[in-house]
């Protein structure tokens, strides 16, 4: 649906089925990306999942569901970015959290995920810089934002979960996204409560 809105409005898009927990399919997400437009300048690492509940509750295959998604799925995309980038320069940036920073109670396995790529997109791009390698590195870590997210978690509680407010459009984050595109940033925060 996206793709037909985009070229719609004369913009080329493909759209390409894949599981982000499962590199080799991050990798030919890259592979046709390149078959199709010749080459890719931005990288964005932006699949996620979450999980509320107490730690204690929440199953462990649950919670390596989550983090196969949540992080492994940014570590292939990164390194499979990188893989094409580290010659011809360009942007890779990867969704962290507010929780980066800050774990939250009732979804702390998400707040892990999101510490973890904290730390990998960081010693990421350290490694990137000591190289000299014309890649920005960006960490893009927003407050709630209004999007499936909540509506497509794995629920515990015994009630239905909400984010604290304030809430804020998805448009702020996608505008941060394209921000980060076209400015090298080494964190985004997005909504004044992250």
């Amino acid at each position: 649906q996206v793709c037909d809105e985009l070229t719609s409005q004369g913009a080329e898009a493909i759209y390409v089925v894949a599981d982000v927990a499962n590199e080799a399919d991050v990798r030919h997400i890259a592979e046709m990306a390149i078959q199709r437009f010749g080459a890719f300048d931005t990288w964005l690492n932006v699949a996620g999942v979450t999980i509320f509940g107490k730690n204690e509750e929440v199953t462990t295959q649950d919670m390596r569901r989550l983090f196969d998604i949540n992080f492994w799925g940014v570590v292939y995309g990164s390194l499979v970015a990188v893989q094409y980038l580290k010659s011809r320069g360009g942007a890779l940036i990867n969704m962290g959290s507010e929780t980066s920073d800050r774990a939250v109670p009732l979804q702390g396995i998400y707040s892990a995920s999101k510490h973890a790529v904290k730390g990998f997109t960081d010693s990421l791009r350290v490694e990137l810089e000591e190289e000299g390698v014309p890649l920005s590195v960006t960490l893009i870590k927003p407050s709630a934002i209004d999007t499936m997210l909540v509506k497509h978690a794995k629920n515990y509680l015994e009630t239905e979960p909400r984010l604290p407010p304030p809430i804020y459009a998805p448009e702020m984050a996608a505008n941060a996204l394209l921000y980060a595109a076209e400015h090298p940033t080494r964190d985004l925060y997005v909504g004044g409560h992250a």
